[in-house]
């Protein structure tokens, strides 16, 4: 069966390393270590069960979310043009 320029599972095995590296990504920006007992953008108190379910956190969930949002809407990724979107 002709399959053009590409090997069988080509595409498949890109959509993979894409959430490969995804994951690394994520992973990598995770914070280790001691968190914080306030929050350093508000000076809020961060709750005991935040810090215990995120060794290293830093930041209140409401200031977490704003942060959040200003990286997703400053990413370089067009999420529209990408091939795994046309997929789905």
């Amino acid at each position: 069966m002709a399959v053009g320029f590409t090997r069988d599972g080509a595409v498949n095995e890109q959509i993979d390393a894409t959430l490969e590296d995804a994951i690394a990504q994520i992973r990598a920006q995770q914070s280790h270590g001691q968190s914080a007992q306030f929050c350093i953008d508000c000076d809020e108190p961060i709750p005991t069960a935040r810090r215990r379910a995120l060794p290293g956190v830093q930041r209140c969930l409401a200031c977490q979310a704003l942060a959040d949002e200003q990286v997703r809407r400053h990413s370089l990724y067009n999420r529209r043009g990408s091939k795994d979107s046309q997929l789905r």
